[in-house]
């Protein structure tokens, strides 16, 4: 996709200073962090988000959730926590539309899904 943000860093016409990179992924530091550490994690073929994924794509999104779990041993957060996150849509606040995973951690998170 030749005006997707990703795809741009992905192919090395934008910079990221990357953390992760295989032949399928590719993970780097948010350049607008919400959390001390912020890692977005990518495949490197191009879909949407889940929503958009075909059978083709649920073996690269299973390694997603392997690299997610090396990055945050890697980044010494396995233990005191971190989380993992994909928005899907605009109501859920997709900016990017090309899959990726947010990983949060470094400080005391605020909770998901609490309802007064």
């Amino acid at each position: 996709m030749s005006d997707c943000i990703f795809c741009k860093i992905i192919a090395g016409e934008l910079p990221s200073k990357k953390v992760y990179e295989d032949d399928e992924i590719l993970a780097f530091h948010d350049i607008q962090p919400a959390a001390p550490i912020h890692v977005l994690i990518i495949p490197k073929k191009h879909f949407a988000s889940l929503a958009a994924g075909q059978p083709e794509d649920w073996a690269v999104v299973g390694q997603m959730q392997r690299v997610a779990a090396q990055i945050a041993r890697e980044l010494e957060v396995e233990e005191s926590g971190y989380r993992v996150i994909t928005n899907i849509g605009a109501n859920a606040g997709q900016i990017v539309h090309h899959l990726h995973y947010h990983l949060m951690a470094g400080a005391r998170l605020a909770p998901l899904g609490v309802h007064n």
